[in-house]
């Protein structure tokens, strides 16, 4: 493949030096991400997935307010290379594309292999709520909406079951009947937030470990990429949501439920992490629910994919016909095990915070 299209529109950027290189990067899928390489720096050009994100707009003018604000306070951030016309993407008939300066020594991981990369991680993103705590949240766009509230969440799960579009609801009665026995669990993050116990932040929505660029040698965290879901909400879905990806001991999409626990130890030390420089800044309330939320986060996930399972497989991508349905029930396995160690998540989080 020439790239010659891509060739042609990073003409449109003000990038340094002639393109001598173009390749596909990474193992996003989503936007389709390419590493352009100039005879003076290389560069990083993505073709923004306007399926899924629908106002383009709003993601370049969230990431740009964020990633200034943490510029400002001197913390490496992707950089958005602006336009010959000073915008931060080009808009043609094929679609809308930017450029990012390459953070260059990095690596990016698809699991911690150790307990202290897991804190690294936690360290990276507690660094990045720690930066934008004095940032107006509310300056940001809702970029999905309700993505993280959990009762809506819960409520178009209960759609899709009672609807059964593509007739599978009889294959995962016990799985339907693991959810709707947890409805009154599923409301403390938001209730909280309405009344103020829970402030609204800058949240990332998608704290995977490979979000983070790690040095290559050291592997600690230079910085947090993947911004196009940088919107208003919880440091609890963030939080949560790292410890649902990171402390679980099996892939995403493990049909050996023998290999799928909820590891206590990388639990502490993401939160050790996470906690060491935004202890002092979090309410009462989001110290006590942050345990909590790793659960929460599990459970929504979970019936996400049981949901689309129930659906017919319209969301997200599958390889096999029950795909999505193995990943609900990794979900269910690990938010069971949550339940019973919740106590001693609690007490980690009280040792780390006094």
């Amino acid at each position: 493949m020439d790239f010659a299209k891509e060739r042609e529109l990073l003409k449109n950027f003000e990038i340094e030096g002639d393109v001598q290189d173009v390749s596909f990067y990474g193992e996003g899928h989503i936007n389709v991400t390419m590493l352009v390489k100039t005879n003076k720096q290389n560069y990083i050009l993505q073709k923004i997935n306007t399926k899924v994100f629908k106002r383009p707009e709003d993601v370049m003018n969230n990431i740009l307010l964020v990633t200034e604000h943490l510029k400002k306070k001197g913390v490496l951030s992707l950089s958005v290379i602006k336009t010959l016309d000073k915008k931060p993407m080009f808009v043609n008939s094929d679609g809308c594309y930017r450029v990012y300066d390459f953070i260059e020594d990095t690596v990016t991981l698809q699991r911690a292999e150790t307990k202290e990369v897991f804190s690294n991680a936690g360290y990276s993103f507690g660094e990045f709520q720690n930066y934008l705590d004095d940032f107006d949240a509310t300056k940001l766009v809702e970029i999905i909406e309700n993505f993280h509230n959990t009762p809506k969440r819960y409520e178009n799960f209960k759609r899709s079951v009672e609807e059964n579009k593509s007739g599978r609801r009889s294959l995962c009665e016990k799985e339907v009947k693991f959810v709707t026995d947890r409805e009154d669990t599923f409301a403390r993050v938001t209730d909280a937030m309405l009344d103020g116990s829970v402030p609204v932040r800058v949240t990332h929505n998608d704290t995977k470990l490979n979000n983070i660029l790690m040095d290559e040698t050291t592997l600690k965290g230079k910085a947090v990429i993947d911004l196009d879901t940088v919107m208003p909400g919880s440091m609890l879905y963030d939080f949560g949501d790292s410890i649902r990806f990171g402390a679980s001991t099996a892939a995403e999409d493990e049909k050996d439920l023998d290999k799928v626990h909820f590891d206590i130890d990388l639990f502490r030390a993401y939160a050790e992490g996470f906690l060491s420089t935004l202890k002092d800044k979090i309410t009462p309330k989001e110290k006590e629910l942050l345990p909590y939320s790793a659960y929460l986060m599990t459970m929504e996930c979970g019936m996400r994919f049981l949901g689309d399972f129930i659906d017919g497989d319209t969301y997200f991508a599958t390889k096999y016909s029950d795909h999505n349905l193995v990943r609900a029930r990794t979900q269910f396995a690990l938010a069971e095990e949550m339940e019973k160690l919740e106590e001693e998540m609690s007490e980690i989080i009280e040792e780390i915070c006094k």
